[in-house]
């Protein structure tokens, strides 16, 4: 993905209300199919890693594009 490409999704992104919550249990199988449902259905979603949660957000993402086949376009704080 070219700089400009990320650069457009970024802000595509800006408008978006956050659909994936990382929880206290962590990236779950349910979790991944729910990211994976809403990749499919939306194809730019938003996520957010709550604070009891045992991982940070570039962690979170990470697990989560290996785990569907995504690709992370930017982490901010806890949102991904």
């Amino acid at each position: 993905m070219t700089s400009k490409q990320r650069a457009m999704l970024r802000g595509m992104a800006n408008t978006l209300d956050t659909i994936i919550f990382v929880g206290k249990e962590g990236i779950t199988d349910r979790v991944i199919h729910e990211v994976y449902d809403a990749l499919e259905a939306r194809e730019l979603i938003k996520g957010c890693v709550q604070q009891g949660a045992p991982m940070n957000a570039r962690e979170a993402i990470t697990v989560i594009c290996e785990s569907t086949g995504a690709e992370p376009i930017q982490v901010i704080g806890r949102r991904f």
